[in-house]
C-alpha cells in the first residue's frame, strides 16, 4: 500500500508519463548492465526536483541523480530507491556572450557544438565524453590536456536540504576527479561556463582531431563506461594493464578492450558480477606485478 501511495505522490508532481516503477536500468547506462530501479523518476524543472528531492526526503528513500548513464555500474539486483534522471528533459543551453549557460542535463557533445557554432573556444577537449554537463561537473571530468574546471565560472545546486546554492569556481574546490558536489552530496542543476572568442575553423579542426583520436584508439562500438581506472599517480591504468599481460582478458561477458586496456567492455551478455570480478582481477594482477594500486573510476549502484 505504501509503494501505491508513493506512486501517486510522483505521478501527482511529475505526471504519470515521468514516473516508472522497476525500471530496468541496462535501458539506461552506457554499460547497457543493470537491474530494476525501484523509481524511475523524470523532472523538467527545478522546482519539480525539488518537490521529488523532498518526497524521497520525507518517505526515507534514497535516490541517485542519472545522467546519461556514463561511468556507472547499476548492481544486477538493482537500485532500491528512486533514480532520477536529468538529461534530455532538462538540457536548455542558453549562450551569452562569451559565457554558455546550460542545465545539468546538457550532453558535453551538444554543448561543444553549440560553443563552435558560436566561434567560442575551450570546450573542445570535451567534446567527445560521452556524458552530460551535471556528471562531468560532479567529477571534474577531462580529457586531452583540458579539464572542466578550466572553464566553469558558477555552478547552482540543490544542497541535501532542498536549498538552491550558487558556488564560484574556487568554492567548487575542483580538483582531479571530485569537487564539493562529490564531497557534500549536493545536485548540479545548471553551469555557467566561461570560453573565450576563437576561430571557427580552427575550433573545429580541433574537435575533428580529438575525435579521430578518440575512433582509433577507443572502443567505442561496445558498450562500455568509459576509462574503467582512474589514473595512477605516475602511470597510465592502459599501459599498467597491458603490461600484465590483460589485454582482451574476460570474466563472463566483461572484457578488457582489445584496442585499449584502460576499457572494461560488454561483449553482449555481461553483467555487473561479471564486471565487477574482472575489475578485482585487474587490480589484483596490477598490484601483484607492479605494487600500484588501481583505484575505480566508474560509479556502483546498488548491492554488490
Amino acid at each position: 500500500m505504501e509503494n501505491n501511495s508513493i506512486e501517486n505522490i510522483f505521478c501527482a508532481t511529475l505526471g504519470s508519463d515521468n514516473v516508472r516503477l522497476h525500471e530496468p536500468m541496462k535501458k539506461h547506462t552506457t554499460f547497457r548492465i543493470g537491474g530494476p530501479a525501484d523509481y524511475y523518476l523524470c523532472p523538467h524543472s527545478i522546482e519539480e526536483l525539488q518537490k521529488i528531492l523532498q518526497i524521497c526526503k520525507e518517505k526515507k528513500i534514497e535516490f541517485f541523480i542519472l545522467g546519461n548513464g556514463s561511468n556507472l555500474l547499476v548492481s544486477d539486483k538493482g537500485y532500491r530507491g528512486a533514480v532520477i534522471q536529468l538529461w534530455k528533459n532538462f538540457s536548455d543551453i542558453t549562450v551569452k556572450g562569451t559565457t554558455i549557460i546550460v542545465k545539468a542535463g546538457a550532453l558535453l557533445s551538444k554543448i561543444a557544438a553549440e560553443a563552435l557554432e558560436e566561434g567560442l573556444t575551450g570546450m573542445e577537449f570535451a567534446s567527445g565524453i560521452p556524458g552530460t554537463i551535471g556528471g562531468a561537473t560532479v567529477m571534474n571530468a577531462g580529457a586531452y590536456g583540458g579539464e572542466m574546471k578550466n572553464i566553469i565560472k558558477e555552478v547552482t545546486v540543490l544542497t541535501q536540504e532542498g536549498e538552491l546554492l550558487t558556488l564560484s569556481n574556487e568554492e567548487m574546490k575542483l580538483g582531479y576527479r571530485t569537487s564539493i558536489v562529490k564531497e557534500k552530496g549536493y545536485v548540479v542543476v545548471s553551469v555557467v561556463l566561461q570560453l573565450k572568442k576563437g576561430d571557427k575553423e580552427e575550433i573545429r579542426k580541433v574537435m575533428e582531431d580529438l575525435k579521430e583520436r578518440r575512433v582509433t584508439k577507443q572502443p567505442l562500438d561496445m558498450p562500455s563506461a568509459g576509462s574503467t581506472f582512474k589514473r595512477p599517480e605516475g602511470y597510465f591504468a592502459g599501459k599498467l594493464i597491458m603490461d600484465a599481460g590483460l589485454r582482451g582478458f574476460s570474466v563472463g561477458g566483461a572484457q578488457i578492450s582489445e584496442k585499449h586496456c584502460g576499457f572494461v567492455v560488454n561483449k553482449g551478455d555481461a553483467t555487473a558480477a561479471d564486471v565487477l570480478g574482472l575489475i578485482r582481477e585487474v587490480q589484483k594482477r596490477v598490484e601483484e606485478q607492479f605494487h600500484v594500486t588501481l583505484e575505480p573510476e566508474v560509479k556502483f549502484l546498488g548491492e554488490f
